[in-house]
């Protein structure tokens, strides 16, 4: 079956995974990570996406980002892809490719989901047995958000300033939403349509979403009409 056409929602932020190869490391150092936050800074300011939430893991990366223009992803992460490798490949003296194939994104509901992917980028560490808060993990967006670190990869979303007028109470609220899990189903949610490249949100928003793309935002239902936008 082809692959469905990406979702092109310039102002719509989207749910960005980029794995290494097979799943091995794409980080070994410190230096390693330093270097790929750098050239992601540099492509992000370049080509127009505004970094809401991060974290660089051991084999992949999350990020949860806003693009401008229609491009801005596609040519962000072409951009990254390049120039990290060669890195990469010239530090450890290796050849070959470094990821997984192209990346996976979805767009996703600012209201009903937006935070739901904060939470879920800044807790990868958490789920992957690392640390067991958000907080003690160096590489992501947590000390930004929750904190007021200051992160010049991060561009806050109009919806997180909105929490509060004070930076010190918005962050508080911020850790907050942490006390609490993300239940498996929203979990299980959020990877297959990340995976699929399904929309993430409402129906409603699903809906509002295929008529602006004109493709698919969801599984097509068992034994329906299978003649759908694709």
């Amino acid at each position: 079956m082809p692959r469905l056409p990406r979702y092109v929602l310039p102002g719509q932020p989207q749910h960005v995974i980029q794995r290494g190869n097979n799943r091995t490391p794409i980080f070994i150092s410190e230096e390693d990570y330093c270097c790929f936050r750098d050239i992601l800074k540099e492509a992000c300011d370049k080509h127009g996406c505004d970094v809401h939430a991060w974290v660089l893991m051991t084999n992949h990366i999350h990020l949860l980002l806003t693009p401008r223009l229609e491009n801005s992803i596609s040519k962000m992460m072409q951009s990254v892809g390049r120039r990290y490798v060669q890195y990469f490949n010239s530090t450890y003296q290796r050849t070959g490719t470094l990821w997984e194939g192209r990346y996976k994104a979805t767009v996703v509901g600012t209201d009903e989901y937006l935070f739901t992917c904060y939470r879920y980028i800044e807790l990868n560490p958490v789920r992957a047995n690392m640390v067991n808060h958000p907080g003690e993990y160096r590489w992501s967006s947590y000390h930004a958000n929750a904190f007021g670190k200051r992160d010049t990869l991060i561009t806050p979303h109009a919806l997180y300033l909105s929490v509060d007028k004070s930076p010190l109470v918005r962050q508080k609220i911020y850790r907050g939403y942490f006390k609490n899990i993300i239940d498996e189903e929203k979990l299980k949610e959020i990877r297959i349509s990340t995976q699929k490249g399904w929309a993430l949100g409402s129906e409603r928003f699903k809906d509002e979403v295929e008529k602006l793309t004109q493709r698919r935002t969801r599984p097509l239902p068992r034994g329906g009409n299978r003649n759908q936008v694709e």
